[in-house]
């Protein structure tokens, strides 16, 4: 274990020391309503590549010596219209008014209309990141329509020749018009995630090279509207599933970020594992430095494990130590730790490790966008809905 492994795990353990006891008694809304520059150009993704100390895990200058690096930017997925939006409130409130400087949310993948962000729907979000310069808006985009609706193999193989051969480019096209009209040029894209996957239409396995073509299409799409700042997230899930990722990677000149979401699963697993093994998360650290760039974890949480203490504290050391761009956890049940009423020792473990967190006054800010464009906590939905192209059913139970 690496020196600075140890360190974290020495910050996070003593955090938790007291937490244990004090797990039944924490207040839980579900049951309580080259140069500096040169660096930053080649490492840095677009939403954060003014300043080089965004992502110095991954080849770019961290802090000077005797300083304290920010902690890595991070929020939880809540819901994914405005109702989202007004929960962050809330959370913040419950972690000692901790600044949640990331909003997470789905576009929908049952329509082309709904992919390209259907008019109104991204407005709460739009403002909500306007309001600060240091925000990130992180925006989950399907790849296909019917996105959720278990497609054959042929049939996607079939329709990833198409989108390779540019027929679904104008949907894009609209989207990235549609996020620089709103004032939020510099979103960070998930784009296609977990296409190592089987669950969505937008996946890579039956036809990996035409599916790379296929994002390197949108990328192009998308960059080229005028004012446009993407950020665009590469995001498997941990470990091999159908397809091993790498053989996903459309290339570094298309990927800004290499992302992973990484749910505590299978049952049994260790943490120790869901490092090492192929593909995990390890694995995603190596290829993300070798290739020059940041990490993220769009998505994370507890699940087949249950109340599961030792991985909130080895995931929360793994962020201390390796410094992702941002991570979001998706916070219901199964999941979550504010939203979610059946893990009280986990999520008080990541209260007292998140509670009271702030940048430094005058932290790291994202460059202006180029064109225009303590509170009670909510009533809790016990599942918030999603949209379709979201990892759950219609009645709002994982798919995993």
């Amino acid at each position: 274990m690496t020196p600075e492994r140890l360190r974290s795990l020495r910050r996070v353990t003593f955090l938790a020391a007291g937490v244990f006891a004090a797990a039944t008694v924490l207040p839980n809304p579900a049951l309580k309503a080259g140069s500096t520059a040169d660096l930053a150009e080649r490492h840095c993704p677009p939403a954060v590549r003014s300043l080089a100390s965004a992502c110095p895990a991954n080849g770019a200058k961290g802090p000077s010596p005797g300083t304290a690096a920010p902690p890595p930017a991070f929020g939880a997925y809540l819901n994914y219209g405005p109702l989202g939006v007004l929960r962050m409130q809330g959370l913040s409130a419950w972690l000692d008014h901790s600044e949640v400087r990331v909003g997470h949310t789905y576009l929908a993948g049952d329509v082309w209309s709904n992919i390209e962000a259907a008019p109104g729907f991204l407005d709460s979000w739009a403002q909500w990141r306007r309001g600060k310069d240091d925000r990130l808006l992180v925006l989950n985009v399907p790849m296909m329509e019917r996105n959720e609706d278990h497609l054959p193999d042929a049939e996607v193989k079939q329709l990833l020749g198409r989108a390779a051969a540019g027929e679904f480019d104008r949907h894009f096209r609209t989207l990235a018009e549609h996020l620089v009209a709103l004032g939020v040029p510099d979103t960070i894209v998930v784009l296609g995630w977990e296409m190592n996957g089987i669950t969505y239409t937008h996946r890579c396995g039956p036809d990996p090279a035409d599916w790379k073509t296929y994002w390197r299409r949108i990328v192009t799409v998308m960059r080229s509207v005028r004012g446009a700042h993407f950020t665009f997230d590469f995001a498997p899930n941990r470990g091999a599933d159908a397809v091993p990722w790498p053989q996903c990677y459309p290339g570094d000149d298309v990927v800004d970020v290499i992302g992973m979401d990484s749910y505590d699963q299978p049952a049994g697993i260790t943490f120790d594992q869901q490092v090492s093994e192929p593909y995990g998360l390890k694995d995603q650290v190596d290829f993300a430095t070798a290739h020059g760039k940041p990490i993220s974890y769009p998505e994370w949480g507890l699940f087949r494990n249950g109340d599961n203490v030792s991985y909130m504290l080895r995931m929360l050391a793994w962020f201390d130590e390796h410094r992702p761009l941002y991570q979001t956890i998706t916070d219901y049940c199964p999941h979550g730790v504010w939203l979610c009423s059946t893990n009280p020792r986990a999520s008080a473990l990541y209260r007292a490790a998140l509670a009271g967190r702030r940048p430094p006054p005058e932290g790291p800010k994202p460059p202006v966008p180029a064109s225009p464009g303590h509170e009670p906590n909510p009533a809790p939905d016990p599942a918030p809905a999603r949209p379709s192209g979201c990892p759950c059913d219609a009645r709002g139970r994982p798919l995993r």
